[in-house]
């Protein structure tokens, strides 16, 4: 890695929209670093990949200390220019069920907020050091379900993602006098494997009348941590194809 390569941390990295982040910032030519509570998958492979992974369970909360630890050595003393937490889990029931407050238990909810909600925050205070010495940029992906009632996203995971998007507010307000800006991405209805059974049915109702693609995602949170962006702080941009309006 030379001196001026650019870093970043990314969450959640191996299918969707993580992996169309990894090729987006890895064609630019930055050096990416990948979290998630699975070993390097062979379905997101690039170059370097296997090297610069971190196994990591983002819900073990005892556990974040120790993989900060893991992420500094990988870092080396160079400093991060962004970090991305892109990992978020929306649980279901027996079948396929949403997971409503009727029918969700205290766990379920916790679990989901550790990943959701807590895992950034906790992975922006840990790596503020290394944030600050590149004035670098850090992304949350929320949702449109924190902002509505969703047909299949379940109700810890919209309630999280929700406070996501507020805790990004309070990071710009404390992480910007610091040189360091915080915005979040709302994507919409996404074409990616992990999509709910019946999310075609959703198309008629978003203004452009397709689902959203990955990359466009991907392009989007790299714009939110490069140059053009430098002056955005404490924004959430939609992407969805016009579906909250």
């Amino acid at each position: 890695m030379s001196n001026s390569q650019k870093i970043l941390l990314l969450t959640g990295a191996s299918r969707g929209i993580g992996h169309a982040t990894v090729k987006r910032f890895s064609a630019a030519g930055w050096r990416v670093l990948t979290v998630s509570r699975q070993a390097f998958s062979e379905y997101c492979p690039w170059e370097g990949g296997i090297d610069n992974h971190i196994q990591l369970d983002l819900a073990d909360i005892d556990s974040l200390e120790a993989g900060l630890d893991l992420i500094r050595e990988k870092l080396d003393g160079a400093p991060l220019h962004a970090l991305v937490n892109n990992a978020g889990i929306s649980p279901k029931g027996p079948e396929g069920a949403r997971f409503n407050t009727l029918n969700s238990s205290y766990a379920d909810w916790q679990h989901v907020y550790n990943v959701n909600l807590f895992a950034p925050l906790l992975l922006a205070k840990g790596l503020f050091a290394e944030l600050v010495a590149a004035k670098g940029a850090i992304v949350n992906v929320t949702s449109i379900a924190g902002s509505r009632v969703h047909p299949f996203a379940g109700s810890a995971y919209g309630t999280s993602k929700a406070a996501l998007a507020a805790l990004t507010r309070e990071m710009a307000a404390d992480f910007g006098p610091h040189g360091v800006r915080v915005n979040a991405i709302a994507p919409g209805e996404i074409d990616t494997s992990i999509l709910s059974p019946g999310t075609e049915e959703l198309v008629a109702e978003i203004p452009l009348r397709r689902l959203g693609r990955p990359e466009e995602v991907a392009s989007t949170i790299y714009f939110l941590c490069d140059a053009p962006s430098s002056y955005v702080t404490g924004a959430e941009v939609h992407i969805n194809g016009g579906q909250h309006v």
